[in-house]
């Protein structure tokens, strides 16, 4: 054994810090890009909000950028290393273009005449399933003793109204008697909504049943024996085991599905979630034109207070700590700019090339969308297919033909039987619903007959195929499908 020096010559791909931020940012959505830029604003004292100037203040404004971004530039070569990731040394970040046109014509001034909108009328609380139980605790007249079990009940109780948690889980937790909880449970069955504190499904229906005002014995006698057979619609089965007429049977199912299987969902939440566009896609004349969505995202620009400090040289404040302090955090700020601006012009490299793929979708709508795949637009914008799929990721686009995700438009392609171009998975979907929705409930349509349909319209597709995206469009098979009233 004996100790040798050889030298070996070999190439590392090094993800550095500002690397790592620039790939986050990429599959950031809207709402958490705003959030981190946000965030930054308030860590770093370098970066500023850009504010809306004038139209006469821009000329001038434009000129002082100018001359304070050289400095800017200077003060950050100074203090950064020689590597290849400094920001100021790669050409497509363009620092002076960025001064430029930090700032933006105002938007035209309110004219004072609209509503002034009173929120009193339009904001109100709603109830939630918890609140709705514990009042009617406090209505009920319990002992102390039955409120604490009660208490402790609800408090397990989901957003659907189902007690998951076994009974005497929550005896061992909250050191309560396992009986006091089974007669505050039976209490609590009796509360609204009905089914409310149930443990499965049968319970919940059972709940329900019994607070029917009628004869109720074979409805109770289906739940208990053959939930399984209603679940499959066999109500063949059914009618044999309870020894009734098809008619009887389906007058009983009727009930079954009048009941609610889910107690709480009259109390979840029903806010709206909104959808802010990242890019639009308008059309003009002939062609159709990408547009970036700036609005809500705050606009950066270097602080001229440290701008004219660093005119000074390498160490304008004297205090080497303080002034390795601004350096690199200025130099934070650069890199967070050019990360942004990366971003926003990816997002717009990416929509424009889907928009040249996918012009027919534009023109006529989801059911002439074209086959399509990331490695399509990698290698027509020269990027790698990752970074396609981060940026199309939680991005969305407003089209002519509505608002999608951008991912929406990547998908698998199936073959014509004419022999003519591929057909999108996306339109087949499309396809198979228009089919299953123009069917006779009475007699629905088998996954086979289905295959046939679609054979007739060019689409050559396998039977496990059509059944995999019946599962995607959450279309049940025929025999649950079909509808005897």
């Amino acid at each position: 054994m004996a100790l040798r020096q050889t030298m070996n010559l070999s190439q590392n791909l090094v993800i550095t810090p500002q690397l790592q931020q620039a790939i986050k940012l990429l599959q950031m959505s809207r709402l958490e890009l705003e959030t981190q830029v946000r965030s930054e604003l308030e860590e770093n004292p370098i970066l500023e909000e850009a504010e809306v100037l004038k139209e006469e203040d821009f000329q001038r404004t434009k000129e002082a950028d100018a001359q304070t971004s050289d400095n800017a530039e200077v003060a950050v070569d100074a203090a950064s290393s020689e590597s290849v990731q400094d920001p100021q040394k790669q050409d497509e970040f363009e620092w002076e273009s960025y001064l430029e046109t930090q700032h933006k014509a105002p938007r035209e001034a309110s004219s004072g005449n609209e509503e002034i909108m009173n929120y009193e009328n339009i904001i109100s609380s709603t109830q939630t399933l918890h609140e709705h139980i514990y009042w009617q605790v406090k209505m009920t007249g319990f002992s102390e003793q039955e409120s604490k079990a009660a208490d402790a009940i609800i408090a397990h109780i989901d957003d659907d109204g189902y007690l998951k948690v076994a009974l005497t889980q929550i005896a061992e937790e909250e050191k309560l008697d396992i009986d006091d909880l089974e007669d505050a449970l039976s209490l609590i069955h009796e509360f609204d909504p009905p089914g409310v504190g149930c443990r499965d499904l049968k319970e919940c229906l059972l709940i329900q049943a019994k607070l029917l005002e009628e004869d109720t014995n074979d409805l109770v006698m289906l739940i208990n024996n053959h939930l399984k057979d209603l679940e499959k619609k066999n109500y063949e089965a059914i009618a044999k085991g309870l020894n009734r007429s098809m008619e009887e049977v389906i007058e009983i199912c009727k009930i079954i599905y009048a009941m609610e299987p889910k107690p709480g969902r009259g109390y979840a939440g029903n806010d709206t979630h909104y959808v802010t566009p990242d890019v639009y896609v308008y059309k003009v004349g002939d062609d159709y034109v990408v547009s970036l969505n700036e609005d809500g995202l705050p606009k950066l620009k270097i602080s001229n207070f440290y701008k004219n400090m660093l005119k000074g040289g390498a160490n304008p404040t004297g205090d080497q700590k303080a002034s390795e302090y601004i350096q690199e955090k200025l130099k934070s700020a650069v890199w967070l700019i050019k990360s942004i601006h990366q971003r926003q012009r990816t997002i717009f490299k990416v929509t424009d090339s889907i928009v040249k793929h996918q012009k027919e979708f534009f023109e006529k709508g989801a059911g002439h969308l074209k086959p399509m795949v990331l490695r399509d637009i990698a290698n027509d914008i020269g990027m790698h297919e990752s970074t396609v799929s981060r940026v199309t990721t939680s991005k969305y686009v407003h089209t002519p033909q509505g608002i999608y995700e951008l991912k929406y438009f990547f998908n698998s392609g199936i073959s014509s039987s004419d022999g003519g171009e591929d057909l999108a998975s996306e339109s087949v979907k499309l396809k198979l619903k228009e089919i299953v929705s123009k069917e006779d409930p009475k007699k629905p349509l088998s996954d086979q007959k289905l295959v046939e349909l679609l054979r007739k319209e060019g689409i050559e597709i396998a039977r496990r195929t059509v059944a995999k995206y019946r599962d995607v469009l959450k279309i049940l098979p025929s025999s649950q499908r079909k509808k005897y009233f």
